[in-house]
């Protein structure tokens, strides 16, 4: 009798679920973003993940920036789906958002993120416009 060997040929469905296959393509943190009232909330959806260890939130520049570091649970496993790595994302604030008032919670898998915005100054600063005198030719 000989041996068969199996190749496993994935389906589209599976390439797109392991574009990790791919760095340049892999997906990373899905949230939404939403205002209640004065209160700007971002929402990342981080489900397995152990967020006083794993997750750090920076806000840096006018921006959040979540950076969440998975290690791999099982050495010995021959087919996985789950993604482990660093995965990080960028979110910009909005203006008048008042970096003082950012508070984070985790829980249920979902990393929910909140601030205050204000108002937003509409009136700019003035400048000044000195004339120069003219050369004379």
């Amino acid at each position: 009798m000989s041996t068969i060997t199996r190749t496993r040929v994935l389906t589209p469905l599976e390439w797109v679920n392991n574009l990790s296959l791919f760095p340049f393509l892999a997906p990373g943190i899905r949230i939404e973003e939403f205002l209640e009232g004065e209160t700007y909330v971002i929402r990342a959806e981080l489900p397995g993940i152990d967020p006083a260890k794993d997750v750090t939130v920076t806000c840096v520049d006018g921006g959040l920036r979540l950076h969440v570091e998975r290690a791999a649970g099982r050495k010995d496993s021959t087919h996985s789906e789950f993604h482990y790595g660093s995965f990080y994302r960028s979110v910009p604030l909005p203006a008048g958002a008042r970096e003082d008032t950012i508070t984070a919670e985790y829980a249920d898998g979902i990393l929910t993120i909140k601030l205050l915005v204000g108002e937003v100054e509409a009136e700019g600063k003035p400048i000044p416009i000195t004339v120069a005198a003219a050369k004379k030719k």
